[in-house]
């Protein structure tokens, strides 16, 4: 009994100097080995799955080496270790933004930016401004606003006012409502006799019968396919100015929508010259093609970019419906506006099941984009539909249901229990005057007090990402985290925010941002939190948002934005060698 007491007794203390060593060994290699980056006197939100905070972050190459306190980082300082002070702001994972139009938005600079314009007036004077500062551009191209915020309905003779010698062609913020000029609509060629689209609509003028100069739905392409195609320089420039802007808003990651082929070559040329700072992950959408077609080109471009870090395939987009605000959500129940009028999906249920069905039997990440209830209630009838059809893969199933504005309450406990991710825009749910009374004359109060409704979905369970869906909004995340969180406007009104119980913690605001996004793309294991092991990608902001209750985003900005290790963009002189 004494012989095996000793015995037990050796192999413990064995054991225990093994499992010492190798602490020790762990801390010299963190000790003796370079480390290139220190980010300190922060508070650092390490978006893990305990929501853990520390003070300090080190890095090594392109990777976190650690996170922890002040002293035990601070003393992995060497002589040529960059050194930012976050001065007791947040330090964040690098914001990754759920759903874009990424080299559009680049593009979109250079235009009329017409994101926060309310009235006819504020957007005739941008236009007008912008031809008097582009005299030689051959058209005049806007982006942004908002056809529900306006008091006038906008005709091409307003239009006209402000641009009356070139062609002017202004693209609402989701894209589906186009206003033109008149010389635009001659380029449209958009008359009394045209043939409407399906889809689409030329509006009208109730008097004369001849178009007004506002294209909806799939008649916006009249416009858009006669408009000059920006050239391969253009686009790169436009990726180049989407970088830099996505490097001033703490942006490090993005997920691409693309429709050109040719945008897949242009990222992989720039990611092999090491130029492209920001991580994307690329998907197409399946619209107006056979399923043969749309199977083809996903092996295809999966074949040709296939997991990496940078840039990678992921997925397809399968648009269902429109905006609430246009009424061209697919809704349950009538529109308050137009008792006659539900809306109308783009695929019957039958056929989105089937697609769905092959895609998820294929291994593919489908993207549902569904605003309406009805929209969203066939979006989940077709994911259930895959995985009662299906053996699920090996990586499991992440799909996502996108553009989510209204849900049906029974169908909210379904995000959860399928695991589908809801992608939201905050943007929407800042209750301005012109958004609360155009939802309240769309769908009624009722209705309209269930709207972005991010709070239920986290409540029952359901994994929650956000976007800024730029370039329809601003590539602002902080601007959509407080939206995302107060549900009020930048005055703070209404007190208490637009149907407050939809309202999001901070921490899980920023989840929306860094780790659902990640874990949307399959790239948990390499980024969105702050952990060893984990790609340096980081964003030190000017304030601490975790210091209240109510954080005050109305004075905090992106101060460091850090992507694979290194500083590309900085708000003020923070860091010293």
């Amino acid at each position: 009994m004494a012989a095996r007491l000793t015995t037990y007794v050796v192999v413990g203390i064995v054991a225990a100097t093994l499992i010492a060593g190798l602490i020790v060994g762990a801390q010299r290699d963190d000790n003796d080995g370079p480390v290139d980056l220190i980010v300190f006197n922060g508070k650092v939100y390490t978006a893990d799955a305990s929501g853990s905070m520390a003070e300090a972050v080190a890095v090594r190459g392109n990777q976190i080496l650690r996170v922890g306190s002040n002293r035990e980082i601070n003393r992995l300082r060497r002589p040529q270790t960059v050194v930012v002070d976050a001065q007791g702001a947040a330090v964040l994972p690098g914001f990754n933004d759920a759903s874009t139009r990424f080299i559009d938005g680049g593009l979109a600079l250079s235009g009329v930016d017409l994101a926060d314009a309310t009235t006819i007036e504020e957007i005739q004077a941008r236009v007008s401004g912008w031809a008097e500062s582009h005299p030689d551009h051959g058209w005049i191209v806007g982006h942004g606003w908002h056809p529900a915020a306006l008091a006038t309905n906008p005709t091409r003779q307003l239009l006209d006012a402000a641009a009356p010698d070139r062609p002017a062609c202004l693209l609402s913020n989701d894209g589906r409502v186009a206003w033109l000029n008149t010389k635009a609509l001659e380029r449209a060629a958009a008359t009394r006799q045209s043939a409407v689209p399906p889809d689409g609509a030329i509006v009208k003028d109730s008097r004369t019968g001849a178009p007004s100069g506002v294209l909806k739905g799939t008649a916006v392409a009249l416009i858009t396919n006669v408009m000059p195609r920006p050239s391969r320089e253009e686009r790169a420039q436009g990726l180049r100015d989407a970088i830099d802007e996505a490097h001033r808003n703490g942006v490090t990651s993005v997920r691409d929508r693309i429709e050109r082929a040719d945008d897949f070559i242009l990222y992989d040329a720039v990611r092999e010259t090491g130029d492209l700072g920001v991580r994307v992950y690329a998907s197409i959408e399946a619209d107006g093609e056979s399923e043969a077609e749309t199977f083809k080109r996903l092996q295809s471009l999966s074949d040709r970019y296939p997991d990496d870090p940078v840039f990678k395939m992921g997925g397809v987009s399968i648009p269902i419906d429109g905006p609430v605000e246009s009424l061209d959500a697919a809704l349950l129940q009538p529109y308050d506006a137009r008792p006659d009028h539900a809306g109308r999906s783009r695929l019957d249920p039958d056929t989105l099941n089937r697609l769905v069905r092959l895609l998820d039997a294929r291994g593919w990440q489908v993207t549902l984009d569904a605003s309406g209830d009805r929209a969203v209630h066939m979006a989940l009838d077709a994911l259930e539909h895959a995985a009662r059809s299906n053996t699920a893969p090996e990586r499991g199933r992440r799909h996502l249901v996108e553009g989510v504005a209204l849900v049906d309450a029974a169908d909210v406990p379904r995000f959860g229990r399928l695991g589908a991710i809801a992608t939201i825009d905050p943007y929407g749910a800042i209750p301005t005057t012109e958004r609360l009374e155009s939802w309240a004359r769309a769908v009624g109060a009722e209705r309209a007090s269930r709207a972005w409704p991010a709070g239920s979905i986290v409540s029952a369970r359901g994994q929650l990402a956000f976007t800024t869906d730029w370039p329809a909004s601003p590539l602002t995340p902080l601007v959509a985290m407080q939206a995302g969180v107060t549900r009020a406007g930048a005055d703070g009104l209404p007190e208490g925010g637009w149907s407050s119980s939809e309202r999001v913690s901070l921490k899980r605001a920023i989840n929306a941002f860094t780790s659902v996004p990640a874990f949307a793309s399959f790239d948990e294991q390499r980024k969105g939190s702050l952990k060893k092991g984990m790609l340096a990608d980081l964003v030190v902001l000017t304030t601490d948002i975790f210091d209240s209750a109510e954080p005050d985003f109305s004075r905090t900005a992106v101060a460091t934005t850090i992507f694979d290790g290194k500083i590309v963009y900085q708000r003020s002189a923070k860091s010293t060698n």
